[in-house]
C-alpha cells in the first residue's frame, strides 16, 4: 500500500483537532463525512482518501463516531504514547513553547531545555531544568528523548542540529529561518515564521 503524503499527515492533524474540540463540547456523539469535511475546508472525496489510507472509518447514513475517530487518528500520529521533548535555546521563543501547555494535552512532554549561555546552566523554567550543550548527550540518553525543537539563533542551528544527532535524536522541529542539512535517517520539519508572513503580506498587498 502507498504511503500517505505529508499532506494527509497535516490534514489527519488539523481534523484531530477538531475531533478533540467536537468531544469537548459533546453536542453529539457522530458527525458525517460532509461535515467534516467543510471544518477541514477539503471536500468529502479528500477526506475519505486520507482516511482510506489507515481502514475503514464510519457507517453510510450515520457517520463518523467522533471518539472512535479521534482515538484512532492519535494512535495513527503516535499520539497514544507519551513522547519526551526537548527544547534547545531558551531565548524568547523557546521560553514560549516551555510555556505552551498545548504539548502536555497531546503527549508531547517537555523534558529538558538546553541553552549556550552559562548564566541559564542548571537554572529552571517552571519545573523543567535547563542545562549546557556540554550535558546535551548524558541528559538526553538519561530522559529516553526521542524529539527536540530548535529554537536557536540562525548562527547556532546547524552546530545544535549535528549535536542532536550525535545523541541519536531522529525527529525534529526547526523553528530557526534558515536550511539545516540532516542526514539520511533523520526526519527534520521546518517552522519559517517570517515565511508565514509573508505570505500574509502578498495577500493583503493584493487585495
Amino acid at each position: 500500500m502507498r504511503k500517505p503524503s505529508r499532506d494527509t499527515i497535516s490534514r489527519l492533524s488539523l481534523c484531530l483537532r477538531i475531533l478533540q474540540e467536537l468531544s469537548k463540547a459533546q453536542k453529539s456523539n457522530t458527525i458525517s463525512s460532509g461535515d467534516l469535511a467543510r471544518e477541514l475546508g477539503i471536500s468529502s472525496d479528500q477526506l475519505r482518501r486520507d482516511l482510506w489510507y489507515f481502514g475503514q472509518f464510519g457507517r453510510r447514513g450515520v457517520g463518523y463516531s467522533i471518539e472512535s475517530l479521534k482515538n484512532k487518528i492519535s494512535e495513527i500520529l503516535g499520539l497514544n504514547k507519551n513522547w519526551k521533548v526537548c527544547i534547545c535555546g531558551m531565548g524568547n521563543l523557546g521560553s514560549a513553547l516551555l510555556a505552551y501547555k498545548g504539548f502536555k494535552e497531546q503527549n508531547l512532554n517537555i523534558s529538558a531545555c538546553f541553552d549556550n549561555d552559562p548564566k541559564k546552566a542548571y537554572k529552571k523554567k517552571g519545573n523543567i531544568s535547563i542545562y549546557p550543550l556540554e550535558d546535551m548527550k548524558k541528559v538526553i540518553k538519561s530522559m529516553n528523548i526521542e524529539i527536540a525543537i530548535i529554537a536557536t539563533p540562525t548562527a547556532a542551528a546547524q552546530g545544535v542540529l549535528e549535536r542532536l544527532v550525535s545523541c541519536a535524536i531522529k525527529a525534529v522541529l526547526n523553528f530557526a529561518p534558515v536550511k539545516l542539512i540532516v542526514p539520511t535517517g533523520v526526519k527534520l520539519r521546518n517552522v519559517d515564521l517570517s515565511t508565514e508572513l509573508f505570505n500574509l503580506t502578498y495577500f493583503l498587498s493584493q487585495t
